[in-house]
Formats: structure tokens, C-alpha cells, sequence
């Protein structure tokens, strides 16, 4: 079945930073989604044929001038809507309700309490019970528009929850997309499989026949070089253009001095062993360290990454005959910290090494068909491509590596001695059982000296500080509850191993507020 033949739901983007994640949750019902900015909707909306649509959350206020709209065209059109957060007030504004902002506000846990049957609740909810939720709004609902109905309120948003059941609209003054909501998921199942009435006919075997198609669409019969991180990502995008093209594919495996223990001698040997695809590994780790030298602003160290990247690929497409196309493995997290996935206007958090586009002076194209899927979905992905389980389940690695592990100036002297606290952490989280339950783990090497006794003399090394968390999808994060005697066997054996680290210190930082990497 073609991606135009499955049945879709139209998801209208307001800004919200978590607007991927209700598509996420689309897709896990079987039902295939797109984001698209509210200024492009109407268009997208006749494009699609959507058999339902969701309205995003948003950092606007509904009741100020010029503030984003949703196309009139969808709710003349006959198609079940949700509004969430921002979307539920433009939706109820746009019907005729009325919304009041500036001293309601209500951010984090709330607890919201059902007071009708709808079919949102459905085997879910009960009438009369209270149920925690995630809420970020500064406005409510004050008037109902006409036909709709209350069925949930909380302590600051008296129609936390509203519906008119005969046109199938709903409204949400939480955000069930996000896993701090409970019963967000099922909330959601009820809107696209009961109200929405889909039967959910897109997967990862879809998904996977589907790129393959517009990769070869999209390259033809033209070149192309993807860029080897050592990560799932890059793996997972290489086999999956591999499949679709075959031999105009020569993956560029560059060792810039920033990679994990043993790392290289692991990429090559899938690659060239196990897949049999053209691979050029490039050892450009003097380049690299010698571009950071003196470097300490985080920023500036990414886009000296990124920069030198391009050159190091620039090249090595001339040395191969020439390339008509860089391919990444860029993720959706990675586009939405940099900017906003559909060019709205959610906030930048930082820049990532392989968002942004080609510099004019490269005359290649890019070749990114992992950009709108999350970490777990490429790890689907990857075992439905057959890729070892042992490589597919790995950890989080970032592009720029160890560079932005080391706040401060890096150099090969930091990076062999963080390589190696790195290894001791995570082995001792495989001896424990813990990896598969962990989403990322690493050690940093701070900027810091402490002075220490070690074997009755004075030392004054580095302090190390060890980071682990559970995640879903890498957009919000939690750190890993170790319990006391297992940090302090793996900060033991670093300090007694690792020579240039004498104390050890572990981070028990969320996201929010903290980011995952340190950098």
C-alpha cells in the first residue's frame, strides 16, 4: 500500500515543542500521520484527504492579535477534530466560545476530574473520578461555543475537557501526548480508532517499503555518501539506502579522534563484513583536534564539528568519482532543538552538527529518511532491516562525540582519558543487567581538578561525572535511580583505573530542566 493510499490523520502545527510526539503516538496505533505548520494546514488539508485531524499546543494566546488560526476549511469539512492545549482555544474561539488569558495560569501535574460519559473516556475514564495530567497554558475556555458540552474540569481551567459529540469535535486543556499524562496514549487511541473510526494499516515494514520508494525517487540514478557516526542512526539510514540503491552507496566512516573505545574497528567490520557495502574510513582525528584547540564555547564546537564534516565529505565524494548526495541520519529531536521542524515558531535549544542544510559551495543534495522518526522507531526500524540486535540496541551516541562531553578545551589527552572512564561505566552497567533498562549512559570529564590522597601522596586530577537516564524518545528524560553500592563500584574502579581522574560524581538532573548531553 503507498504512503497516499494509507489512512491519515492531519496533525496542525501551533509550535509546540512536543508537537512530534502526538504524531509519535498516531503511529503507534497503526495510523499514519503528518505535521504541518498552520500557515501551509489548508493546503496540506485538501493535499491529504485527512480522515481526521489534531490541532497542537502552542506559545501563542488565542486572544491576541494576529495569533495563529486553524483553516475554517477543516471544520466545514465533516472530519472528527481534537484541539489540544493552543488548539483547543482557537478551536473553540473559531466556533464561537470565548477565551480569557493573563491569570489562569497552570503548568506540570494537575489533576482534572471527569464529569460526563464522552466517547474520549470510553474505557478509560470514569464519570465522577479524577485522573493526573500534564497542563502548560496561560489562557481557558470562559464560553462554550455552540453544540459543545463540559466533560472535564480542573482547579484552573474549568473546561479542561469539552466535545460536541454529534460533529465529533473535541477539545483538551492538557496535553495527552506526553508520558507525564497516564492515560494520555489511550486518550488518544480513542480519538483515531473509536471517534476517528481508523483501522491502523501503516507499520515499520510500511514505513520501511515506503522510503525505499522515495529514496530511489528522489536519487535516481545519481551517487550518494552517507556519513558513519558509529551510532544506530547513520547505521539504520545506511542499510536502508543500501536497499534502495545498492551500489551508488559509499558510506564515509570518519574517525575525528571523538568516538567511543574501540568504536571504529566495530563500524568497519559491520559494515565491511556483515553488509558488504562500500565503506571509506578516514582517519582525520589530527584535523579535528587540531580545529579545536582553544575551543571551549559549546556552539562553536558543534559548528566546527559540522563544518569540518562537510569538508572531510566534500572530499572524499571527489576522491569516489563524485556524489550527487550526502546522506545523514538525522533524527527528529536533533531538527526540533535546532529549529522547528515545520518552521514554526517553537524555540531553538541548541544546534546539532548534521541540522541545517549544505553549504552552496557543495553541489550536493541531502538524503535524510529518518528525519521525522524518534530514537525507538529507528531501532524498530533497524531490526525490521535485520541489523544485529547488539548493534540496534545501543546507546545514544552523539555526533559530535566526546567534544561536547568535555566542557572546556578538548584534546586527545581529555578524549583518551574520558574514552576510557566511559568504557569502565557502561561495562559495569552490563555486568549489573542494567543496560537495556537505561536509554543513555555516559561519563563526562569535567573542567575541574580536585586535589586527592592516592597511595599516600597528593594528586590533583579531574573530577568525572557519570550521567544515566530513562527515556521513551529522548524529548523529556528522567536520571536512573542507581542504587549507592553500584556507583560506588564504577567511580572505585575509575578512579583506580582511569589515571588523570580522582573523584567521581553522578548527575541527577531531568530534562527538563538539564538536556541529556552535557554540551
Amino acid at each position: 500500500m503507498s504512503e497516499q493510499q494509507h489512512e491519515k490523520v492531519l496533525i496542525v502545527d501551533f509550535g509546540s515543542q512536543v508537537t512530534q510526539l502526538i504524531a509519535r503516538r498516531v503511529r503507534e496505533e497503526g495510523v499514519y500521520s503528518e505535521i504541518v505548520p498552520f500557515q501551509s494546514a489548508e493546503a496540506a488539508f485538501h493535499a491529504m484527504k485527512p480522515k481526521a485531524v489534531i490541532l497542537s499546543g502552542g506559545p501563542e494566546s488565542v486572544h491576541e492579535e494576529g495569533s495563529p488560526r486553524a483553516p475554517q476549511a477543516i471544520f466545514e469539512s465533516g472530519v472528527p477534530v481534537l484541539g489540544i492545549c493552543y488548539g483547543q482555544m482557537t478551536m473553540a474561539a473559531q466556533l464561537g466560545g470565548e477565551v480569557e488569558g493573563g491569570h489562569h495560569r497552570e503548568f506540570g501535574r494537575a489533576e482534572v476530574e471527569a464529569l460526563d460519559d464522552c466517547g474520549l473516556f470510553e474505557d478509560v475514564w470514569r464519570k465522577g473520578e479524577s485522573y493526573p495530567v500534564w497542563m502548560s497554558h496561560g489562557d481557558r475556555i470562559t464560553r462554550l461555543p455552540p453544540g459543545f458540552a463540559r466533560y472535564g474540569t480542573s482547579e484552573n481551567a474549568p473546561f479542561a475537557v469539552i466535545g460536541d459529540e454529534k460533529r465529533r469535535y473535541y477539545g483538551l486543556m492538557f496535553h495527552p501526548e506526553v508520558i507525564h499524562t497516564p492515560h494520555g496514549a489511550a486518550l488518544l487511541r480513542n480519538f483515531v480508532r473509536r471517534i476517528a473510526g481508523l483501522k491502523g494499516d501503516w507499520s515499520m515494514k510500511a514505513f520501511r517499503q515506503e522510503a525505499v520508494a522515495r529514496i530511489r525517487e528522489q536519487v535516481g540514478s545519481g551517487r550518494v555518501i552517507c556519513g558513519l557516526s558509529g551510532g544506530v542512526d547513520s547505521a539504520v539510514a545506511a542499510v536502508l539506502i543500501h536497499e534502495a540503491i545498492g551500489d551508488q552507496l559509499t558510506c564515509v566512516f570518519v574517525d575525528h579522534g571523538l568516538l567511543r573505545l574501540g568504536e571504529a574497528k566495530k563500524v568497519v567490520a559491520l559494515f565491511r563484513d556483515s553488509y558488504n557495502i562500500p565503506l571509506v574510513h578516514v582517519d582525520a582525528s589530527s584535523e579535528f583536534l587540531g580545529a579545536l584547540a582553544g575551543v571551549t564555547d559549546p556552539e562553536v564546537k558543534r559548528k566546527t564539528i559540522g563544518s569540518l564534516f562537510i569538508d572531510v565529505f566534500d572530499k572524499e565524494a571527489k576522491a569516489v568519482g563524485g556524489a550527487d548526495f550526502l546522506a545523514q541520519g538525522t533524527l527528529y529531536p536533533d531538527v526540533i532543538e535546532s529549529v522547528s521542524f515545520t518552521g514554526g515558531p517553537s524555540v531553538t535549544i541548541k544546534s546539532h552538527h548534521n541540522v541545517g542544510g549544505l553549504p552552496a559551495r557543495m553541489r550536493m543534495k541531502l538524503v535524510e529518511p529518518l528525519r521525522e522518526l524518534f530514537k525507538d522507531e529507528v531501532r524498530e526500524l533497524g531490526r525490521e532491516l535485520g541489523l544485529p540486535e547488539a548493534f540496534v540496541g545501543r546507546h545514544p551516541f552523539p555526533g559530535p562525540g566526546l567534544a561536547i562531553r568535555i566542557p572546556g578545551e578538548v584534546t586527545r589527552e581529555k578524549c583518551d582519558v574520558l574514552r576510557l572512564a566511559d568504557e569502565i561505566f557502561l561495562e559495569e552497567i552490563r555486568r549489573a543487567g542494567l543496560y537495556d533498562d537505561i536509554w543513555q549512559a555516559f561519563a563526562v570529564l569535567l573542567p575541574v581538578r580536585t586535589v586527592g590522597v592516592m597511595g599516600d601522596g597528593r594528586t590533583y586530577d579531574h573530577v568525572c561525572a557519570l550521567r544515566a537516564v530513562t527515556s521513551v524518545d529522548g524529548m523529556t528524560a528522567d536520571f536512573y535511580p542507581f542504587d549507592m553500592s553500584f556507583l560506588g563500584r564504577a567511580a572505585t574502579r575509575i578512579i583506580n583505573e582511569v589515571r588523570g581522574i580522582n573523584r567521581v560524581v553522578y548527575d541527577v538532573t531531568s530534562k527538563p530542566p538539564g538536556t541529556i548531553e552535557w554540551e
